[in-house]
């Protein structure tokens, strides 16, 4: 195989795989929507918060709010409240919310809202956790049932994970005494936990109280009591109620830590209700949304076709289809064998059929470009040289069109008003390479090329209106790569087209 060969393959799975990286990263880590239909979840959370004022001085009311990790991204977080200062601070993994106000007296009602979706959230990684604890402090029988619990613990345990799950199993067992030892209560959950703490610790295994929301309950619910421990490498999640390991779908962790929810100064019986509200979003407007969020997603946006203007983008949604509809005419071309009246011409007059539609543009592009012929055949019996014959076609394609948009809109069809945005040079040339056509290869052939041309033209209008592929390319301009590798290759066929296998049949057939 010839160098220049080498290069061209070379060239052509170069830019082939530029385009399907390109692709595959904005799909699988930039997690950009397919289609311009696909839509995500988005949960609106309202708490409202209640006390009461136990007199008219000053209150300070500090709360939990989810510090938004794993996969949760924040469209929005609002806070209403009358008269009162909003402070936010981290407090190691949690973040908290402090309420303030000079004076306040009796009920109080504050609000809290929170906007959350999934598909763009990338918190960053959580924070290394304690891989090791010292025992709790243990009375004597309670060291005896800890001790008789930890055996078979171990036995049928390989790692943190499985002898943190065995240990939730085991103290599930309301009936075993040493587990009665333990847990005064076995159907309280905070019991429950405060055993497993106690047990795990002798194993020197730490654990940590996590607090969450689920987004599938509407309303009316109270917080979930999960535990979490580090090994290592990961935090792992499990549920103490029934030993199940890692955070379900639509969890939302609101805080870290055995701390209460509420820590209220110059109040008293501090409550929360939740309220949640479920809708779709369309899956690229919450990327735009997510922007603010994630330097990933903005810097994606702000330096793609999605960072112009609105009126720029809604021109290059028409420009960057041009070269799908130059694909198609060049595959008719040079596969299929088809002759049209020119290269690219069919692709501009399938830009004209956009505004004025395909039917209304297929009748005005032939009732045009029959009457221009006849004057291109009358200027021909003058002996017009080249450049004032075309002159006097494009003059008559204009007088054309401006009687067409005239008659039409007199006879109430305003559809013809669009007429007026044909490409009146196109059709000029275009009248112009008919009649040539007509004068060197007959008008049999003239007719089939100007037939042959409006099917093109027809087709790439078709393609390059198709919504879901117009986003396709407008988001992932990476096809554009892969349709210029298509092009290269069509540029090396050197084989039979379609048209000439049906055209040399019969003889093959006589061979």
């Amino acid at each position: 195989m010839r160098a220049q060969s080498v290069h061209f393959y070379v060239l052509t799975v170069v830019l082939a795989l530029a385009g399907l990286a390109l692709t595959a990263y904005q799909v699988f880590s930039l997690h950009l929507p397919l289609t311009e239909q696909e839509t995500d979840n988005l949960w609106v959370i309202d708490a409202r918060v209640q006390y009461e004022a136990t007199g008219p001085g000053a209150v300070k009311l500090r709360m939990f709010i989810p510090p938004l990790e794993r996969h949760y991204v924040a469209l929005n977080e609002s806070f209403v409240s009358k008269d009162y200062g909003i402070n936010i601070d981290s407090s190691g993994a949690n973040r908290l919310l402090t309420w303030s106000a000079r004076r306040a007296r009796g009920q109080q009602t504050l609000y809290y809202r929170l906007n959350v979706a999934t598909r763009f959230g990338a918190a960053p990684p959580a924070a290394e956790g304690p891989v090791y604890r010292a025992p709790m402090m243990l009375e004597p029988i309670e060291v005896i049932a800890v001790e008789t619990l930890l055996e078979p613990i171990r036995k049928h345990s390989a790692d943190i994970e499985t002898f943190i799950s065995e240990a939730i199993q085991r103290l599930s067992r309301s009936n075993d005494e040493h587990v009665k030892v333990l847990l005064q209560d076995p159907s309280s959950l905070t019991q429950k936990v405060d055993a497993l703490e106690r047990l795990l610790s002798v194993a020197h295994i730490p654990i940590e109280r996590v607090h969450i929301l689920d987004l599938d309950k509407p309303s009316s619910q109270q917080l979930e009591l999960w535990i979490r421990s580090y090994n290592g490498t990961q935090w792992l999640y499990f549920n103490p109620a029934t030993g199940s390991r890692g955070l379900p779908e639509n969890r939302l962790v609101w805080w870290y830590g055995d701390q209460p929810l509420f820590q209220l100064e110059g109040g008293r019986n501090p409550r929360i209700d939740f309220t949640i509200n479920q809708s779709a979003i369309n899956a690229m407007r919450l990327g735009q949304l997510s922007s603010n969020a994630q330097s990933t997603i903005s810097n994606f946006l702000d330096f793609s076709l999605y960072g112009l203007p609105l009126a720029q983008q809604q021109v290059y949604q028409l420009i960057i289809m041009i070269p799908l509809g130059v694909l198609f005419i060049l595959l008719l071309r040079n596969l299929i064998g088809l002759q049209t009246l020119g290269t690219f011409r069919p692709v501009l007059i399938g830009l004209a059929f956009r505004e004025t539609g395909l039917a209304v543009g297929v009748v005005f592009f032939t009732v045009i470009t029959a009457l221009g012929l006849m004057v291109r055949g009358y200027l021909e019996y003058l002996k017009l040289q080249l450049l004032p014959r075309l002159s006097v076609v494009l003059t008559f394609v204009v007088m054309l069109m401006a009687g067409i948009s005239l008659l039409t809109h007199k006879l109430g069809m305003e559809s013809g008003l669009s007429v007026s945005l044909f490409p009146m040079v196109i059709l000029t040339m275009t009248i112009e390479r008919l009649s040539i056509t007509w004068d060197e290869r007959g008008g049999n052939t003239a007719f089939k090329q100007g037939v042959i041309t409006l099917f093109a033209a027809a087709g790439t209008f078709y393609l390059m209106n198709l919504s879901w592929l117009k986003y396709f390319i407008f988001t992932f301009p990476g096809t554009l790569l892969i349709m210029v590798a298509i092009m290269l290759l069509m540029g090396r066929y050197r084989g039979y087209r379609l048209s000439e296998i049906i055209r040399f049949r019969a003889l093959a057939e006589s061979k």
